[in-house]
């Protein structure tokens, strides 16, 4: 069960709040549609009981709010708008990333995949896919995880009609089978035909909460729809002989040359039309709005319509049809209808219509009748779940990384120019050796392994804000220390491999080049490598830290060029001056202060790291990744204490 009690959103300036205290629940086992006219304040209802929004007031699923629940996705499946993804990701890689962020199995993906159709699709990009295949990916996405609930904005918006009514009977088979479906929509019919229990929001607030059979009796009534050419002269057919035969009946003229019959039913109307030659493009029942703040239908009334009624008197009472029936010369005058749009006839009686219409009585329950084997299936319930696991966080972050090109095209990218430029700097001269493996020049701030190093650790947590995958909306990426680890593992492995291979291309380039005089190793082959992928990984830390804190690709590759063009000149002058003492016999006082031995010469190692946080490059990149670190934490605290 879903209990939404007295949520209210912040309001703006002088505004009103968008949503002033709305309460209600919906029940498991049933179908809860949300409506109002656009800008009644369902979006934000919606977004307020998931807690995306900051407001008042509280919502419970099944007696717990969304924060109190260990596994959220587990509980309610969302689907608000189009679906997050990056758009060169496939369907099946999309599934296969949020399986691992929920800790499902990844079979459940082609069971998922099946249910909801898109088995001839799973290879298709998310840029590629139409309006209806997007709404059945975000569908897949929210049942992913078997939830219990289902929250969903506007679902069939933009959708066909065979679209519309399959997304309806998966929701209905979710209801089925014990689980809640909340839904919104704008359309009065969608949710008397949909839903089982009808909640009416107007202005923020709520006006109605209904079963469905009493908001189609109060809110709905049936209608014919009829288009005919001779419009005019039908509409004053019909309401002479309702006026006759005693009926109340209305005839609403719309624009062009439809009409709008309530009160009578088709068979009646193309009765009429046969026996006076009358040709119709169209007859067909439909179930019209009723009430002030009805819409009207698509093809809309051109202005208000103006409804005029005639009272039966007791003379006119014993008069009966005759057969002098009016032509096209001469209509009747008792029953004017003028040919300008938003122009009505009506006819009211002492009698009710014979035959009532429709409502949401008389449409089956697919949860009880025995049409239910009809509904679509479901993909199997998850019957074991995965206990939480440390790695969950790494194998959502390897298909996060895997799952699309940018990474295979930036390290491509990386190689192709550092080998380029370590040619051309050995042909110019100048430049040592280490900076010639490393394609670095004196006036570069960074060699172009480092800064593409520090864009794929940008794009570790930019891609997430723009891409968001991990939660419902843009923007609402949880802060969690785990995810962070994993981001930086990966950024560090994929730094280190970066590192390696352009060391390996530009040492082969210059051999092929150049020949051997330029390809040897230098002697500190040890020292300078511990740099270089210092270097290398320090720079994907900061690019994975900034991005994390900013919720910006670019915020996190302008951080990793911060600091060799600010951070840097800051600390060599800082050390500058001249230094009165030395740390000579560091790594000694250091044992002497662990109380043990450093195994395997540690002691040479202690004191070459010592060296390489003592450079000023060294020495800025540690400062900065410890400020960026010390932000993002307290981000997070911060996130938390909200």
């Amino acid at each position: 069960m879903i209990q939404a009690i007295g949520l209210t959103s912040t309001p703006r300036k002088e505004l009103p709040p968008a949503v002033d205290d709305v309460s209600f629940e919906a029940r498991p086992g049933r179908v809860t549609a949300l409506l109002g006219a656009p800008g009644a304040g369902k979006t934000t209802t919606l977004r307020l009981m998931l807690e995306l929004q900051r407001g008042r007031g509280i919502t419970y699923f099944r007696g717990r709010p969304l924060h109190r629940i260990a596994h959220p996705s587990r509980e309610v499946g969302v689907l608000l708008s189009e679906v997050p993804g990056h758009p060169a990701r496939t369907i099946r890689g999309q599934l296969g990333m949020v399986c691992a962020a929920v800790g499902v199995p990844i079979r459940r993906v082609e069971e998922v995949i099946e249910v909801v159709g898109l088995v001839s699709l799973c290879d298709e990009r998310l840029s590629t896919l139409s309006r209806g295949m997007d709404r059945r990916l975000g569908l897949a996405c929210a049942l992913l995880s078997d939830p219990h609930a289902l929250v969903l904005d506007d679902p069939a918006g933009g959708l066909s009609v065979t679209e519309g009514r399959w997304l309806h009977g998966i929701l209905r088979a979710h209801a089925a089978h014990g689980g809640t479906v909340l839904f919104s929509t704008d359309d009065p019919k969608e949710a008397a035909r949909t839903a089982d229990r009808v909640i009416t929001l107007e202005g923020g607030r709520l006006v109605a909460d209904q079963e469905a059979a009493d908001f189609a009796r109060t809110r709905l009534r049936p209608r014919v729809a009829v288009r005919s050419p001779h419009a005019a002269r039908l509409g004053a057919l019909l309401a002479k002989e309702a006026r006759a035969a005693q009926r109340s009946v209305e005839v609403v003229r719309e624009d062009g040359n439809r009409l709008s019959v309530y009160g009578s039913t088709c068979a009646d109307i193309g009765e009429t039309a046969f026996r006076h030659g009358i040709l119709v493009h169209q007859l067909a029942d439909e179930i019209g709005d009723m009430g002030p703040q009805a819409t009207l239908p698509a093809e809309g009334l051109a202005s208000a319509t103006v409804v005029a009624s005639a009272l039966l008197t007791s003379a006119s009472a014993t008069s009966t049809p005759t057969d002098d029936a009016p032509t096209d010369d001469a209509p009747t005058e008792d029953a004017p209808v003028t040919d300008e749009p938003a122009t009505a006839v009506a006819a009211t009686g002492a009698h009710t219509p014979d035959e009532p219409g429709p409502t949401a009585e008389s449409r089956t329950r697919a949860a009880a009748s025995p049409g239910a084997r009809d509904l679509p299936q479901l993909p199997p319930p998850i019957a074991v779940r995965q206990a939480p696991s440390p790695l969950r966080p790494l194998r959502y972050e390897l298909r996060r990384a895997t799952g699309v090109g940018t990474g295979y095209l930036t390290s491509i990218t990386v190689l192709v120019s550092s080998a380029l430029l370590s040619v051309l700097l050995a042909r110019i001269g100048h430049t040592p050796q280490p900076r010639l493996l490393a394609a670095w020049p004196r006036d570069c701030p960074l060699p172009p392994a480092a800064l593409g190093a520090g864009l794929l650790g940008a794009l570790a947590f930019g891609e997430e804000f723009r891409h968001p995958a991990l939660a419902a909306d843009r923007g609402t990426v949880p802060r969690r220390l785990g995810l962070l680890a994993a981001k930086l593992l990966v950024a560090s492995v994929t730094a280190l491999a970066l590192a390696v291979l352009t060391v390996g291309c530009d040492l082969e380039m210059l051999y092929l080049v150049y020949g051997r005089d330029l390809a040897g190793v230098p002697a500190d082959w040890l020292s300078l490598s511990a740099s270089w992928i210092g270097l290398t990984v320090g720079c994907a830390w900061a690019g994975v830290l900034a991005a994390g804190i900013f919720r910006s690709t670019t915020a996190g590759l302008a951080a990793v060029l911060a600091v060799p063009v600010v951070v840097v000149p800051l600390v060599q002058k800082t050390l500058a001056g001249p230094s009165v003492r030395k740390a000579a016999g560091f790594s000694e006082r250091l044992r002497e202060l662990l109380l043990m031995q450093w195994p395997f010469g540690g002691a040479r190692y202690i004191a070459a790291g010592a060296r390489l946080v003592a450079q000023p490059v060294g020495s800025a990149l540690m400062l900065s990744l410890t400020a960026l670190l010390c932000a993002y934490l307290l981000t997070t605290l911060r996130s938390r204490v909200r």
